[in-house]
């Protein structure tokens, strides 16, 4: 998924007219978290996929994404 980091300022950052950045406005959309990831989501799936409970887990991909891929393509509501 996308994560606030220093490297994506510049897509969450209101333009200069102080209009949302076109991305931001797509991402915060179409993700049904409303928000960019953070750092700190990434870790629970971490500790799951380092620990024995994902033991017999294989040839999956779990996705980190507040629900953005399940989401895509879907009419936005109005």
């Amino acid at each position: 998924g996308y994560i606030a980091t220093p490297q994506t300022q510049p897509l969450r950052q209101p333009q200069e007219d102080g209009s949302p950045h076109p991305f931001d406005s797509f991402l915060q959309a179409r993700t049904p978290a409303g928000r960019w990831g953070l750092p700190e989501d990434l870790a629970g799936p971490a500790v799951f996929l380092a620990s024995a409970a994902s033991d017999y887990v294989n040839g999956q991909i779990l996705y980190v994404d507040g629900g953005l891929l399940a989401y895509i393509g879907h009419p936005l509501e109005k």
